[in-house]
């Protein structure tokens, strides 16, 4: 069963979401979504763990889908907020919804990235991630080398300056971004370790070194933006947790692609056994 949902962060901000009801229940996830996509491209996926025993939450970050105020920028959305603010008020919705059991995250991309800025995250049981990496322009290769750096630091900060927000979805890139969340997005890939750009500089609370769940990170070969050497790189930034890499090759499966985004379509589907596998275990 699905339902459409509210999701109250303690600033009083409501993100728009989607609950998910098994008949039976083995534990509960949430889906952190890759930055500027909506929760509906998670549908199936989470359909899939439903009919398999987890209650299942998906969400729109602010300022993302149906989570926006007035206007895109409404409810100060960035990337810290996403992981501090709008992440932690997701899982605890889901110990609300699916109370007494394992809470488990599955992280897309960014979803993965922010999972250390969360207040709760040590409450998490394990980490499933797919495509989740540092995005260090430093580890691009070839044409996408160049590529990135037009997007990441002529696209964006034009972008802003025009609009008042990135228009990231002209290139192809999930939903127009808020201004903050797309500032960050280009100062982090810029460094090394994504959200440790803003760690050394701010030096906020975190919980990153303080996660020790185990956490798997499935990767494609064909992804150019989570190569190894950058899911290696955000691998290192949580230090203590218990991590394994995985990666995907295209042809295994028959498949002429995956890149970053096709593990959740139901195209896909056959991939999924690596998430349920994990689940089962853990």
């Amino acid at each position: 069963m699905k339902k459409e949902i509210q999701i109250k962060c303690t600033d009083g901000f409501l993100l728009s979401g989607n609950l998910y009801v098994p008949d039976e229940r083995k534990g509960a996830i949430m889906i952190a979504p890759a930055t500027g996509i909506k929760r509906i491209f998670y549908h199936s996926f989470a359909q899939f763990l439903a009919e398999n025993g987890y209650g299942v939450i998906t969400f729109d970050n602010r300022g993302i889908g149906n989570s926006k105020g007035r206007s895109i920028n409404d409810g100060n959305p960035s990337l810290v907020n996403w992981g501090k603010l709008d992440m932690t008020a997701v899982l605890k919705c889901l110990q609300t919804e699916f109370p007494n059991t394992d809470y488990h995250l599955v992280g897309h991309s960014a979803g993965g990235q922010l999972v250390g800025l969360m207040d709760n995250a040590k409450e998490l049981k394990s980490m499933f991630n797919f495509a989740s990496s540092s995005g260090s322009i430093e580890h691009m290769v070839g044409s996408f080398l160049l590529q990135s750096h037009f997007f990441l630091n002529a696209v964006i900060p034009l972008s802003n300056l025009i609009f008042g927000y990135a228009k990231t979805n002209w290139v192809g890139m999930g939903e127009p971004l808020p201004k903050k969340v797309a500032r960050q997005w280009q100062q982090w890939c810029n460094g090394k370790g994504y959200v440790k750009v803003y760690l050394d500089k701010a030096k906020p609370v975190h919980v990153y070194d303080e996660l020790t769940f185990p956490a798997q990170w499935l990767y494609a070969t064909d992804d150019r933006i989570a190569n190894i050497e950058n899911v290696k790189d955000m691998v290192s930034v949580y230090s203590n947790t218990k991590s394994e890499i995985v990666s995907l090759q295209p042809t295994d499966f028959g498949f002429t692609e995956i890149g970053h985004m096709k593990f959740f379509s139901s195209k896909k589907r056959i991939l999924w056994k690596y998430a349920i596998n994990w689940l089962a275990n853990h």
